[in-house]
């Protein structure tokens, strides 16, 4: 009778010592991450994704207090597949999450249909890659960018064609995607300006494997250079098939197609390749060589484009909830206006549409099988 009396005052202090350990738990705040995580740009969505977990991942070891409670951050990735009807799906999902701001979407096209979810809830959203005007152009508070926009990045690509390739005449072509046609309109727009020709702007698509009908089109056109606007698994194969064709002209291209993949999508003929990136080389970023190592150690492979833009939207979300001492969205999205932030990509501000205030541009091209940085432009 005495053995189970004791038993029971143990249990009781063990039910007791727990719901202390309970109320002293961290609260968990999510963080959401959209991107595709499947399909033919899924390692670009990986690698942002990787950024977002691996700053997640730094605050927690670092410890956060917010509104006088601990605070253990989650990440709450989700795939959209690059597909703009999932990209409202998962955007409606990270809303029914309740989570405090979300960092993406990587492709414009799915950021531009996913901001009116997240506007609506009062939800904050940074992308760290979309780069379509209308993403920050539609009125909404809750939409803001770390990268430079097509409307900066096209003109950069027609500038140096003209002053530095003494590029007269162009053939353009896109993938008929927000992103693609959005930068591809926007480099005819300066490109014209600039008294370049534009012998002809053919669409394709974004699931496309053969461009040998437009590449033999432009061919009887005698261009200077190509454009296109795409991503690298397009952008690859196309310029592979511009070489087979004997069309040895330059190929000008925006971030999607500027990656370390492209080597291998589009072989030897990645030399013809002269792409732009928003943002500095990492190599250049104030905070680039240490994140490339802790990236590498964490994920054991190197970086692809968006890491560094992906950690910094988590750094701009965490700084928004100090600000406002609230993990609450709306609150959260309340304190944005105005902030500062010092992160691996540089000093951060926003202006009053949510772009950036001092956006750069980076060309490259490949040498080697490597990209190799060009010139690095502040506009």
């Amino acid at each position: 009778m005495q053995h189970s009396a004791t038993v029971l005052r143990l249990c009781t202090i063990a039910f007791a010592v727990a719901g202390v350990q309970a109320s002293r738990a961290d609260e968990i705040v999510k963080i959401g991450h959209a991107a595709p995580l499947t399909g033919e740009v899924a390692h670009l969505g990986k690698d942002e994704e990787n950024g977002a977990r691996l700053a997640i991942e730094d605050f927690n070891k670092q410890g956060l207090v917010i509104g006088g409670k601990k605070v253990r951050l989650e990440l709450d990735a989700q795939d959209d597949a690059a597909d703009p009807r999932t990209a409202t799906q998962v955007a409606q999902k990270l809303v029914d999450d309740r989570v405090v701001g979300v960092v993406g979407h990587l492709n414009s096209g799915c950021s531009i249909p996913a901001s009116r979810i997240y506007s609506e809830a009062g939800v904050l959203q940074i992308s760290p890659a979309s780069t379509n005007p209308t993403y920050t152009m539609q009125g909404f508070k809750s939409t803001y960018r770390l990268v430079a926009t097509d409307a900066q990045q096209g003109p950069a690509l027609a500038q140096y064609a003209k002053q530095v390739l003494h590029v007269k005449s162009v053939a353009i072509v896109d993938d008929s995607t927000a992103y693609g046609q959005g930068l591809a309109n926007e480099f005819e727009k300066t490109a014209k300006v600039g008294g370049m020709n534009i012998v002809s702007h053919d669409a394709t698509n974004d699931k496309a494997t053969d461009f040998r009908a437009i590449l033999t089109k432009i061919k009887g056109e005698h261009p200077d250079a190509i454009m296109y606007g795409g991503e690298d698994a397009t952008g690859g194969p196309f310029a592979k098939q511009a070489m087979q064709l004997g069309l040895g002209m330059k190929i000008l291209a925006g971030d999607g197609v500027c990656t370390n993949k492209l080597q291998d999508l589009a072989g030897n003929a990645a030399k013809n390749v002269i792409c732009s990136q928003p943002g500095m080389p990492v190599d250049q970023m104030e905070g680039g060589a240490g994140f490339e190592k802790a990236y590498e150690v964490r994920f054991n492979q190197p970086i692809e484009l968006y890491a560094p833009f992906a950690y910094d939207a988590v750094g701009i979300i965490v700084t928004a909830m100090k600000r406002a001492d609230s993990t609450d969205p709306a609150k959260v999205l309340a304190a944005m206006p105005g902030i500062k932030y010092k992160g691996v990509i540089g000093e951060v501000q926003f202006d009053a549409k949510g772009d950036l205030k001092e956006p750069i541009i980076t060309l490259y091209d490949y040498k080697g099988g490597k990209k190799s940085t060009l010139v690095v432009q502040k506009m």
